[in-house]
């Protein structure tokens, strides 16, 4: 492969490199970017007990913010507050009404149905069962203040992408 394909070939939105940590497992890249989830909350040990002990995730840093690292990614989870100097016409603030979506986790397992009996088990309250969509099997969950989070299955998607339909 040229020097030029490989230049073209780490440009695509296609590649990506594995996520860097720093030494307490914080994502913290030498080089482009991590996405991670920030999440305003009414109450942060509650929202990272829920992420850690329900959803299986790892705490990075207790609190102010805390940090989960919940899968590949990370969740940030902070408290409301008025503007700051970098955002001074911005309030930050939990969902006012969790039948609201401005925002959601979409978390995507192996096998939607072992999740979801892990997760129930272990206090998620899912809103229904898995669903079939045809596509993709999926359910949902609120977080304790009301920030959906999608849990599913892709299915018949990846058939179409392969398919090039």
């Amino acid at each position: 492969m040229s020097n030029l394909t490989k230049q073209k070939r780490a440009a695509t939105p296609d590649s990506f490199s594995p996520a860097q940590l720093d030494a307490k497992g914080f994502p913290a890249p030498s080089e482009g970017f991590i996405i991670t989830h920030l999440l305003i909350v009414a109450d942060q040990d509650r929202s990272r007990d829920f992420y850690s002990q329900v959803l299986g995730g790892k705490v990075i840093r207790e609190r102010d913010p805390a940090a989960v690292r919940l899968g590949n990614s990370w969740v940030i989870i902070n408290s409301g507050g008025g503007p700051t100097d970098d955002k001074p016409d911005v309030t930050a603030a939990p969902p006012r009404s969790s039948r609201v979506l401005t925002s959601g986790l979409n978390i995507r397992v192996a096998d939607v149905w072992a999740t979801y009996r892990e997760w129930r088990a272990r206090g998620a309250e899912f809103l229904t069962e898995p669903k079939d969509h045809g596509q993709e099997i999926r359910c949902y969950i609120k977080d304790p203040d009301g920030h959906l989070i999608e849990v599913g299955q892709s299915t018949g998607i990846l058939d179409q992408r392969q398919s090039g339909s």
